[in-house]
């Protein structure tokens, strides 16, 4: 996601990616801290009680799949610009993506194993590819074709969670078979674990590194390509769409302040009420966990892609009105090193929760992990832009670009300064 030395950077571009590395970090949280399943459900595990529920509700309309679609637009737009600007200079453009493509991919292998199993960088690396075949469409294209593969990826997933409904609805009507009982049990075991299961969970989370990492290749090692398979008709679009948003100007702040306004208002109060909704249903079917799968899989796709633009637009119009302050400048700092923060934040919770660090895994209430995330914030922001006051790159930016290009690449911005 960097540029050239001498190239000019678009502030919009930038400080996007830290608004999105920072708001990637709430909804990520609960995945460091506690059981999988706790990320769909407040009722598995962290807490029903009224601060758990709001903080959940918050995050389930606000948060949840929005700032990873900022993220992987933004991915594609940043993909669009190298493109661009590598072929302005003659380079050879494939050569140049794929060994970015490749050692990304390497990079969120590592991630996965060694550090956290909410890798997206491997993803990323594997669309990416993909993507990279229609970078020569044009806006228009990219869009529609873009809306046709999410179109039928959120049909695909309605109908296979829903079906997990049928089958409730099955298992409960008087004279159910014994194998459609059974059939809802283990399910119901896979997805809404016991008591004994989420032990094991956090007990295996406080134990050392070596155990952690041992568990994941037995009983994770296909997961990287599983989540591909899993994730591909939302992260392509997702990426399309922020290439097209890239080409039509919309990323670099080429449209008015009015039409940022408008559409950013219209997609994120629309899908904002539509989650609304359905939050109040889940809170009233007391989570129900089969309502949540379908919620949190499902339902919530067409918002999730609503509010993912629609906070892009507001967020735009922010850079725009505020670029010239410090604050702004700090958060587009956050941004031009992403890959570092957001590999040292994995680095940063893995410790503070893990058991080969502080082993807070699963003893911290859901509300009270937002102070953590707040402490992460305040760590961006305190060391990305003195870092970047003087050296070109983040440090593991750097790594990835120097990797990708097979040289070192220029790092100090004055080489003669101590």
């Amino acid at each position: 996601m960097t540029t050239a030395p001498n190239a000019p950077r678009y502030l919009e571009l930038d400080a996007l990616r830290g608004f999105a590395v920072m708001g990637i970090l709430l909804m990520n949280i609960v995945g460091f801290s506690m059981p999988e399943m706790a990320y769909a459900s407040p009722a598995v595990y962290g807490g029903t009680d009224t601060p758990d529920v709001i903080v959940w509700a918050l995050s389930f309309i606000f948060v949840d799949g929005k700032m990873r679609g900022l993220f992987t637009i933004l991915f594609g737009a940043s993909m669009m610009l190298i493109i661009e600007r590598a072929g302005d200079k003659g380079e050879n453009v494939a050569n140049i993506h794929f060994s970015r493509m490749a050692w990304l991919a390497i990079f969120g292998l590592a991630h996965f194993f060694l550090l956290w199993a909410g890798d997206i960088l491997f993803l990323y690396a594997a669309v990416g590819c993909i993507a990279f075949f229609l970078s020569g469409l044009t806006a228009e294209d990219l869009f529609r074709r873009a809306l046709f593969i999410f179109t039928l990826g959120f049909i695909g997933f309605a109908i296979m969670f829903g079906s997990l409904l049928h089958l409730q609805y099955l298992a409960d009507l008087p004279g159910a078979s014994a194998d459609t009982i059974d059939s809802l049990a283990e399910t119901l075991r896979d997805f809404d674990p016991d008591a004994t299961a989420i032990a094991a969970d956090i007990a295996l989370h406080r134990s050392g590194f070596l155990a952690i990492v041992m568990a994941k290749f037995h009983d994770d090692l296909f997961q990287p390509l599983i989540l591909v398979a899993y994730s591909l008709t939302e992260t392509l679009p997702l990426m399309m769409i922020g290439m097209a948003l890239y080409k039509n100007g919309f990323m670099t702040g080429q449209w008015s302040a009015a039409d940022y306004r408008r559409l950013g208002i219209r997609m994120t109060v629309t899908g904002a009420l539509i989650l609304t909704a359905i939050t109040s249903v889940l809170i009233y079917r007391d989570f129900d966990i089969l309502l949540m799968l379908n919620a949190s899989y499902a339902w919530n796709w067409p918002s999730q892609l609503l509010m993912t633009v629609g906070y892009a637009a507001l967020l735009i119009g922010l850079v725009r009105q505020w670029a010239a302050s410090a604050w702004m400048q700090r958060v587009a700092a956050v941004g031009r090193a992403a890959f570092s923060n957001y590999l040292g934040t994995s680095l940063l919770m893995t410790f503070l929760f893990y058991g080969w660090g502080l082993g807070l895994y699963g003893s911290v209430g859901r509300a009270e992990l937002y102070l953590f995330v707040l402490a992460a914030w305040a760590l961006m922001l305190l060391w990305s832009a003195p870092w970047l006051a003087r050296f070109r790159y983040g440090p593991l930016e750097w790594l990835w670009r120097s990797l990708a290009r097979k040289q070192m690449q220029p790092m100090r911005l004055r080489p003669n300064t101590d």
